[in-house]
């Protein structure tokens, strides 16, 4: 990156020897060249951080919410929202998932709703899976119902809503 922009500096000056003099003496310049500076700090913050890690000795209670991946190797007891959820070989997940890519190598037992799902040989699914995509390998334990939408985030909620009325109609 750095030769990149040392490379576009000369350019529209097209005098090498002369831009390094006058840079650093105006002051307007500088001020530009923080605006420059401004565009490759936007550019850090690109690079995704490393998925949260939740170990196989840990207990969660309770529900987790992120823009980013978590990978769980312990026991969740809650509803997870993620943008990549990864689910362990030792991991047990008991809520509702809303997520855009899940891989599931453990359990479940809930709800899980992705634009992605895939269920690894080693994963036990017991509850509905709302998904765009689907993949499920062979030995993969699944129970419950699949349904494939154009846009499983946005009802996370609406499937739950529509049976409360009904009951409490009925009351």
């Amino acid at each position: 990156m750095f030769s990149k922009s040392k490379i576009n500096e000369p350019g529209p000056n097209q005098m090498n020897e002369t831009t390094a003099a006058p840079k650093p003496a105006e002051s307007t310049e500088s001020k530009s060249s923080m605006n420059e500076t401004k565009p490759t700090t936007p550019t850090a913050p690109k690079a995704k951080p490393p998925a949260s890690v939740l170990s196989s000795d840990l207990t969660v209670t309770g529900n987790m919410k992120t823009t980013g991946d978590i990978q769980v190797e312990g026991t969740v007891e809650g509803d997870i929202r993620a943008h990549l959820l990864t689910v362990g070989e030792t991991a047990t997940v008991k809520g509702e998932i809303v997520a855009d890519d899940v891989v599931v190598n453990g359990r479940i037992e809930g709800r899980v709703r992705g634009l992605k799902v895939r269920l690894t040989s080693s994963a036990r699914v017991e509850g509905d899976i709302i998904h765009k995509t689907i993949a499920i390998e062979s030995g993969a334990h699944f129970e419950g119902s699949v349904q494939r939408q154009d846009d499983p985030l946005s009802g996370a909620g609406k499937g739950g809503a529509v049976p409360k009325p009904a009951s409490e109609s009925k009351s």
